[in-house]
């Protein structure tokens, strides 16, 4: 019987040390490490080189986001063009997968990154900092009209806390963009065990010393290690095989840019076509129709006249959105108020889309990324039309990144010089590229003197609080100066999709079964 165990004993040692080899070799129960198809050698092997590939992963939603599936769409006008400005000719384009907020930007969130700016650039040399960031409450004031206690109050009364933010100038918006992306992006490395947690508490007087995602990912900035940077738990590792103490993008923690979603973005989310047309079956391969209807003419409506059925419920006949009736009308009589507002109203009031996004019509107006031109419908490209475009790079003058005053990473415009040999791009700066401004098409966007519109126009949509219901529809478009401001403008943030444009869980491309090989000698 002993003779019996010891053999039974040999025989699971003898099990074990071949695990242990397996181990060893990069196998473990028959399962290999993941390796190159074009080398062979094994990824995350310090044996081999040490090349670390972070696993596949889908794309996080971001705080306050919602995804929207691209595709194409008629962009342009929807009514007949009653302005006369025929600025919004349709045009078919095809818009990239991507996020945007639920909602407009609140008083109480363009008050927290007030709250961050002023206590981080507390000193006195950083008094323009402070001030820079500040709304223009003033865009309230009138001469024919009482709107001081909105003046007063709107921005800073807790009554006021999740109505939309407005006195905000393109630059601000954007600026507000750049800090967002910071806090999450720091946030997530928190979560993750890389960056001690007490650094989010001790942001007083940190100045040019904070967070900033470029910075770190170009290694000028080092913050003091969580938890988990230098534990054997840390998936991160260097590649002799120790724990790994700072992110690298290629990892997958850290988000892409939050930013202001370009027109076409923004008029593609506005329309909230998802949910009107069969979707693709949930089954790989399934698949569904264009999400291409007929024109609708405001955000909620499923049909060409703005209308939902009664099958939704007893709001039937109720408003869907914050505008302006008619001259004088604002918000209804007294004892039976139409849309509850004389001006704003809170950023998640009113019908959502499609899509789940409040107010893309009416409340207030929001700045897009684009740079205004009554004809770009006709110049943008047919896939992710943008103008704007100013192409810069990482300032290495001095033969490494510089930061600037605020802690940020430098950057210069790309010359003409170093475009000129480019297939793709002959200019830095292409802000006005093929606009129609020229000698020969006769032709001046001379500000101030022969037109209202500059290379600082920026295009403003949906229509507000103050605006007919002409402006309500998606496809109207206008512009203000970027650095000037209003009381009926706002904004809300978007975000890059990466990977499936279908979203998380779904492949790329149309997958087929692999065809075998015709074996048969001939």
């Amino acid at each position: 019987m002993l003779h019996k165990l010891n053999v039974k004993t040999l025989v699971v040692l003898a099990g074990c040390a071949l695990l242990v080899s397996s181990c060893k070799d990069g196998k473990l129960f028959g399962k290999k490490k993941e390796s190159s198809d074009v080398t062979g050698w094994n990824y995350n092997d310090k044996n081999q080189g040490g090349y670390q590939v972070a696993r596949e992963k889908e794309q996080r939603t971001g705080p306050g986001l919602v995804f929207v599936q691209g595709g194409t769409f008629t962009m342009g006008s929807t009514q007949e063009d009653v302005m006369g400005d025929w600025n919004n000719i349709p045009r078919r384009v095809t818009v990239n997968s991507f996020y945007i907020d639920r909602s407009e930007v609140a008083n109480v969130h363009y008050r927290e990154y007030m709250y961050w700016i002023n206590t981080v650039f507390d000193g006195d040399e950083y008094q323009a900092v402070r001030n820079g960031v500040l709304p223009d409450t003033l865009v309230w004031r009138s001469e024919l009209a009482n709107h001081e206690p909105m003046v007063e109050n709107y921005f800073r009364h807790p009554a006021y806390n999740y109505y939309p933010v407005v006195g905000v100038t393109w630059k601000q918006a954007n600026d507000f963009c750049l800090w967002r992306t910071d806090r999450v992006n720091e946030l997530a490395l928190v979560n993750a065990g890389l960056i001690n947690d007490k650094s989010l508490k001790n942001i007083s007087g940190l100045g040019a010393e904070h967070f900033e995602t470029k910075s770190y990912l170009l290694g000028e900035y080092t913050p003091t290690p969580g938890t988990k940077a230098r534990s054997s738990k840390n998936p991160l590792k260097n590649p002799n095989g120790t724990p790994r103490t700072l992110a690298t993008y290629e990892d997958g923690i850290l988000f892409p840019n939050y930013r202001l979603p370009t027109e076409a973005e923004w008029e593609y989310a506005a329309l909230g076509y998802v949910y009107q047309n069969p979707q693709p079956s949930k089954k790989e391969g399934g698949r569904g129709e264009e999400l291409v209807t007929n024109k609708q003419v405001y955000a909620w409506g499923q049909n060409v006249n703005g209308l939902r059925d009664a099958r939704h419920g007893s709001w039937q006949g109720t408003f869907l959105a914050n505008f302006k009736r008619g001259a004088g009308d604002n918000m209804g009589v007294a004892g039976g108020l139409n849309d509850r507002a004389t001006y704003t109203a809170p950023v998640g009031s009113f019908y959502p889309n499609g899509y789940g996004l409040y107010n893309m019509s009416g409340n207030v107006n929001e700045w897009v990324g684009d740079v205004y031109r009554p004809l770009s419908p006709v110049d943008v490209e047919d896939v992710a039309p943008f103008r704007g475009n100013r192409f810069t790079v990482v300032d290495m003058s001095t033969g490494k990144p510089e930061l600037d005053s605020l802690g940020r990473v430098k950057y210069r415009d790309v010359t003409d010089e170093e475009s000129s040999k480019r297939r793709n791009y002959q200019r830095g700066n292409v802000i006005n590229y093929l606009d129609g401004d020229s000698v020969v098409q006769g032709i001046r966007y001379d500000f101030g003197k022969t037109t209202l519109i500059s290379d600082h126009s920026r295009v403003i949509k949906g229509g507000s609080w103050n605006d007919r219901a002409y402006w309500l529809s998606p496809g109207t478009r206008r512009y203000m100066e970027e650095d000037q401001a209003s009381s009926t403008v706002g904004f809300r943030c978007a975000m890059d999709r990466l990977g499936s444009p279908e979203g998380n869980g779904r492949k790329t491309g149309i997958q087929y079964k692999a065809r075998k090989q015709n074996t048969r000698k001939r």
